[in-house]
């Protein structure tokens, strides 16, 4: 005779899912708000589009480190009473990490219907080179 014990096991991730949810939705224990990130990588550099839909760049700060790309900001929370809020508000910080150094002087942030697009060229003692062959 063979006694299925999983039944039990699996009750207790639903149990466990359910006091996530709660947590998750409950002001006490809310993550700070993070903007949402594309990172793209070629030989050429990195692009990083960040989603920041209402944010002005005024509220945004963008500092590069020797391979950290540390983006900080503020989206304000609007005066009023509401009957549902979804969309985060308050300070965040954001911190991406890349492999290779990146060029400094070559970096360059545009925001565009939302979206904050920093390129981030690779220096070029780690960008890929051609080497000729001698005959």
């Amino acid at each position: 005779m063979v006694i299925d014990f999983s039944t039990f096991y699996d009750s207790s991730k639903g149990i466990e899912r359910l006091f996530e949810d709660m947590l998750r939705f409950s002001p006490s224990f809310r993550q700070p708000p993070k903007p949402r990130v594309n990172i793209q990588e070629n030989d050429e550099g990195y692009i990083v589009d960040i989603c920041v839909p209402g944010i002005p760049a005024a509220n945004i700060e963008l500092t590069l480190t020797a391979r950290n790309l540390i983006i900080r900001g503020e989206r304000n929370t609007p005066e009023g009473k509401y009957f549902r809020q979804e969309r985060m508000t308050g300070a965040f910080q954001r911190v991406l990490n890349f492999n290779a150094p990146v060029d400094r002087d070559k970096v360059t942030a545009k925001a565009t219907d939302g979206i904050l697009r920093v390129a981030l060229p690779k220096a070029d003692s780690v960008k890929p080179r051609k080497i000729s062959i001698e005959s």
